[in-house]
């Protein structure tokens, strides 16, 4: 699979049109500056007394109301939280302009058919592989974000054009932007946050730090050992790749991890991997996701207070303040 950058790809598909960008969070906020910075012509669609209008304006990016926003568009990225799109473009559904197109950095929503999209509307997605606060400095520092781009729906016959033109104005084309499907890239990423990097990281780092100090150790230490070097074996791994990062560590550490990994990372573990993306697939998250925001997150709001308590916690402000 190669990946297409600013030099293959044509910006015309863009030029002189307007992108409503819905929603001002982490993404929503960078890919509006990177693309702004890039001349391209960009409002934040936002709905009445919003908090975020006060915010954008000061970052000097036009605002407009969220129905006017859409209605002034050629290309309407959603942007807000994937639970709540289905409820925004019930609302803007018939401002969209006829032919416009339809925009998504997740493809959760039409993956699980949270949005039905009008036949007239090409259906892209360009979906940076990070947080948006990282785009914006990759951008600022004349680097790019790698992404994916897909398309789910070409009325036009140029929709992949039109996707490779926006990941080029928000620099995604200055790392590299692959092919996808939105079903490809939904299913990878919401595996990755429950499987791996956000789900089994943070809980291997706590059972850790836990293990240690049931064992006596302090816990700073136990805090600097099981959660400080966190940063950089992801540095290693980045700047090296996982077989580079073994050849940088010390033959103690490298036979410790070929000993320790596998005990860990057994064959039960790979099984619940599969299990969990079995259910994603099925669509028992896409579910939970609308049952949770129908019922005010409580899952959410007490996985967050559990966590501002945990023993790991109070080591990590031991250490910073």
């Amino acid at each position: 699979m190669d990946a297409l950058r600013d030099t293959d790809i044509d910006p015309k598909p863009l030029q002189g049109k307007r992108v409503a960008i819905i929603g001002y969070g982490n993404q929503g906020r960078a890919q509006a500056l990177n693309l702004n910075d890039s001349g391209i012509d960009v409002v934040v669609g936002l709905r009445d007394r919003s908090p975020s209008i006060a915010g954008a304006r000061g970052d000097g990016i036009a605002t407009a109301p969220l129905l006017e926003a859409a209605a002034s568009a050629d290309l309407v990225m959603l942007l807000a939280p994937d639970e709540a799109l289905a409820a925004i473009y019930r609302l803007i559904e018939r401002h969209i302009r006829e032919g416009a197109a339809l925009g998504f950095s997740h493809g959760l929503a039409i993956r699980f058919g949270f949005i039905v999209p009008r036949p007239d509307l090409d259906v892209i997605m360009v979906a940076p592989k990070g947080p948006g606060t990282a785009l914006r400095s990759l951008y600022l520092e004349g680097k790019g974000m790698i992404g994916l781009y897909a398309v789910e729906q070409d009325a036009s016959g140029h929709a992949e054009a039109l996707a490779l033109a926006y990941g080029r104005a928000l620099g995604c084309g200055r790392a590299g932007l692959l092919p996808s499907t939105f079903a490809e890239e939904c299913e990878a990423d919401l595996f990755n946050e429950q499987a791996v990097v956000w789900g089994a990281v943070p809980e291997i780092l706590i059972a850790g730090f836990d293990t240690l100090v049931e064992a006596g150790v302090s816990e700073e230490v136990a805090y600097m050992e099981c959660v400080g070097e966190l940063k950089l074996i992801a540095e290693l791994i980045e700047a090296r790749g996982i077989a580079g990062m073994r050849e940088a560590i010390s033959n103690t550490a490298e036979l410790g991890a070929v000993l320790g990994g596998p005990r860990i990372v057994d064959d039960g573990v790979r099984s619940r991997m599969r299990s969990i993306l079995e259910d994603i697939r099925a669509g028992g998250f896409s579910n939970t996701l609308r049952d949770e925001e129908a019922s005010a997150y409580p899952r959410l709001r007490a996985a967050r207070d559990r966590a501002s308590g945990l023993r790991v916690e109070q080591a990590r402000r031991k250490l910073i303040d």
